[in-house]
């Protein structure tokens, strides 16, 4: 049984919190970071760079694009290493991410999924490559009923 493996005290699931407001600077800065950090993106496959920049509680961004590999199912998005950059770095609580595609695309489940983990209230912005906004939502509207740490009890 999984339950007997996992520590209450280490485990702390940020699943439901109010939405953090974005000032209009912040909501700026952050999508011109998600557009230019595509440039790194690495994908000589899809050609579909994604660029990603996540705000913490605490008020550091993290960067993120995605990753290709020859065996595709490996591939990590754009809004998974943003995240995986943050809590490696000991963040666990989000404010908003903006992800840029070109066509303003919005996140796979997977992605979905990772988000939800710390937080369902995180706001998330998706821009298009001229920076226009094609969805401004919260990871709970994107991935409703998502499966939590509660659902391992």
């Amino acid at each position: 049984e999984l339950a007997k493996f996992v520590h209450e005290d280490k485990v702390k699931p940020v699943i439901k919190r109010k939405t953090m407001p974005l000032t209009p600077d912040q909501q700026k800065s952050l999508i011109e970071t998600a557009l230019h950090v595509r440039d790194w993106a690495y994908t000589p496959y899809s050609h579909y760079n994604v660029g990603a920049a996540l705000l913490t509680s605490s008020g550091k961004v993290y960067e993120g694009v995605n990753i290709e590999n020859a065996a595709y199912s490996i591939t990590m998005c754009a809004e998974r290493v943003a995240v995986f950059k943050a809590v490696s770095e000991g963040e666990r609580e989000f404010t908003a991410l903006v992800v840029a595609t070109d066509n303003g695309g919005t996140s796979c489940g997977s992605c979905r999924q990772v988000l939800a983990e710390f937080g369902v209230a995180t706001r998330v912005i998706f821009v298009d490559g001229e920076g226009r906004i094609t969805l401004d939502t919260t990871v709970e509207k994107l991935l409703p009923q998502a499966f939590s740490s509660e659902d391992l009890k």
